[in-house]
């Protein structure tokens, strides 16, 4: 195996096809060439070197969607150091949980997050990004790529956590380009002419690929923003900078289309991708009729790094997950670990492909939980395959209802509650009744300027769906628990029916 650096590839290699003058970022305004970017990965791993990070220590970043973020992310890498990103919306206690269970050596941090450091120790304490003058590297040259391949350990993910603590996901160099070579370039196609603006941030898998693997693997821009994103502040984004590609997750597409913006807005969009959170059929009907342009909802995870299941530009059954993207494999499995082969019959999705990451870091019980032989990775997602070869998403294993003794998908309840025109977001969950019997309940959130009426919601519900799927109790709440990516922390919503 030859020497491979996966930072190498994403900037020295656009300079070397001669798109040093293209601008890579769009920031607040500002412009940043692919040139002045290579001169900032150098300058950042100047400062690793000054601060003793060797080829292996972990690098944790508290960094907003900026610059510096690329600069650090890729200046660890090429190093042969692995860089941690951590969510920007982590707590300070939650911060230095990750850091000591990664290790890391160093915490790089934006200077808006420097107060919620206090707790995280690291040996070779922290750069704050905004408050640290990097004028002393201004006159250093080149910085060496480390001798890597591309099987190196490159960076590690911190899963989002929709069933309790994140366990480090651990990937390689080889991890960032499959990425860009199946996803971006057979499904959307992209080139130096693609505008990237992704609603999701670079700290996790989603975001890193929309806005920075797959526009710099084709010396494209990205367009950044450092602010936590709002329907209102991403609009403005849209209308100053003409994305050509549109990334969100399903929550922040009911937002927009509860915002009811100008469909002009979105004219120079060619496609909107979804994922995070499987897209309900009306939304993804309401958004691709609305805006004139094609939605594209799909499933990837930390452990496969994007994107694996997807509708496409010629190809799109709203509500489904697509069919696998070439270069993976798919599979549904019983109770008993037998394939399921017979068409819409629920299966646990497993899924085998270039990007699936080598597993948790310290966490060997749980790595043989769900990276299995042969390459194959156990989602834990509950899907069904059509006829025809469409995927749709029932839930999650732990959040499959077992109502009547029948099984219940979550999602096609909530697919069902959000065509009501009072509801603009829904979570279905299990709980128990006083006889100890599991049943349906759900948590909607009202559209702007409505009401929900749970009287009128039940008699939706009954006209759309069986007497056993729909929710014998229903809570109007102001928003639902998310991660970062967008999922909905459906053990919150559970515990809360004990504590209320």
């Amino acid at each position: 195996m030859g020497k491979y650096n996966a930072a190498e590839w994403l900037v020295d290699r656009n300079l070397d096809l001669g798109r040093g003058g293209r601008v890579a970022i769009r920031c607040q305004g500002e412009s940043f060439t692919y040139a002045q970017m290579q001169r900032e990965v150098f300058r950042a791993q100047h400062a690793l070197v000054d601060r003793g990070i060797q080829p292996g220590d972990r690098v944790a970043m508290l960094v907003n969607d900026e610059p510096g973020f690329v600069a650090f992310f890729l200046g660890a890498m090429r190093s042969g150091a692995i860089p941690v990103p951590l969510s920007t919306m982590l707590t300070g206690p939650d911060i230095a949980a990750i850091v000591d269970d990664s290790q890391a050596s160093l915490l790089v941090a934006s200077a808006e997050h420097a107060d919620r450091l206090a707790d995280a120790r690291t040996p070779s304490g922290a750069i704050t990004i905004g408050l640290d003058s990097w004028d002393i590297y201004d006159d250093r040259s080149d910085a060496p790529v480390a001798d890597t391949d591309e099987s190196s350990p490159a960076f590690w993910l911190y899963s989002s956590g929709t069933t309790g603590s994140p366990k480090g996901v651990m990937h390689r160099h080889a991890s960032l380009a499959a990425t860009a070579d199946t996803y971006a370039r057979t499904i959307l196609a992209t080139s130096e002419h693609d505008r990237f603006l992704s609603v999701a941030k670079l700290f996790f898998a989603y975001g890193l690929g929309n806005s920075l693997t797959f526009p710099f693997a084709v010396g494209a821009t990205t367009i950044l923003d450092p602010a936590r994103p709002t329907p209102p502040g991403v609009l403005q984004l849209v209308a100053d900078e003409q994305p050509t590609l549109f990334f969100a997750s399903p929550g922040f597409v009911a937002a927009i289309l509860d915002a009811a913006p100008d469909p002009a807005l979105f004219a120079s969009v060619r496609a909107t991708v979804t994922a995070g959170e499987s897209l309900p059929g009306d939304l993804h009907r309401r958004f691709a009729h609305g805006f004139g342009h094609d939605v594209l909802d799909g499933i990837g995870t930390t452990e496969a790094l994007h994107i694996f299941l997807t509708n496409r530009i010629n190809d799109q059954v709203a509500g489904s997950s697509g069919k696998p993207v070439a270069g993976y494999e798919a599979k549904l499995l019983d109770d008993m670990g037998a394939a399921v082969t017979e068409p819409d019959v629920p299966g646990y999705l497993h899924v085998r492909g270039p990007s699936i990451a080598d597993g948790y870091w310290q966490r060997p019980k749980e790595s043989a939980a769900s990276f299995l032989d042969g390459g194959w990775l156990r989602t834990g997602d509950v899907y069904t395959r059509s006829a025809d070869g469409h995927w749709t998403f029932l839930g999650r294993n732990n959040d499959m209802i077992k109502a009547g003794g029948i099984w219940v998908s979550p999602a096609e309840v909530e697919s069902v509650l959000i065509e009501h025109p009072d509801v603009l977001e829904a979570a279905v969950v299990g709980a128990r009744n006083e006889a100890g019997l599991e049943q349906t309940v759900a948590f909607v959130v009202a559209r702007a300027g409505h009401t929900v009426d749970p009287v009128e919601i039940d008699r939706h519900c009954r006209s759309r769906i069986a007497a056993f799927k729909r929710p014998r109790r229903l809570f109007v709440v102001d928003e639902l628990p998310k991660t970062a990516t967008g999922k909905i922390r459906r053990f919150e919503l559970r515990d809360s029916l004990f504590t209320d």
